[in-house]
């Protein structure tokens, strides 16, 4: 199976690990709740097309995904997405949760996404090859001019 995955018109290998907190990084996904938020998240990703969780770990205060984006999304777009709609969901199904979260604001603000992809060295050692290629074929292709 090849790493890339296809859309009509791109090959792309997109691979983001992606942090967020709830506000005050209150320590408040235990047990049930968080079971509940862990199976939105799939539900909620998988309603994106070709949206995968590679890999998620949730913490009583904090949460860690490896998500696949194929590139016709912005990674903002989904990660508010994702917390907005689960937002929504938390307090319809756990009222207790307004006391501590006036105004319905579930999660803080930001959140901290990188990239994972191909080795950089590698990519920089190409970008050369392919330049001193290029220059070669040139200059083979003017030789051979009359």
């Amino acid at each position: 199976m090849s790493r890339f995955k296809k859309l009509s018109h791109s090959l792309y290998e997109c691979k983001y690990p992606i942090v967020f907190c709830p506000k005050y990084r209150y320590k408040i996904l235990r047990g049930e709740l968080a079971e509940y938020f862990r199976a939105q998240l799939y539900r909620l990703s998988s309603q994106k097309d070709q949206v995968e969780i590679l890999e998620m770990n949730v913490q009583p205060d904090h949460v860690h995904m490896i998500l696949s984006i194929p590139p016709k999304y912005a990674v903002s777009h989904l990660v508010g997405f994702l917390k907005g709609k689960i937002s929504i969901h938390m307090f319809q199904r756990y009222e207790k949760l307004g006391k501590s979260y006036w105004g319905r604001h579930f999660w803080s603000r930001g959140y901290c996404v990188s990239t994972i992809g191909l080795d950089e060295e590698m990519i920089r050692k190409y970008v050369k090859y392919q330049e001193a290629k290029e220059r070669e074929l040139e200059k083979t292709q003017q030789e051979f001019k009359y």
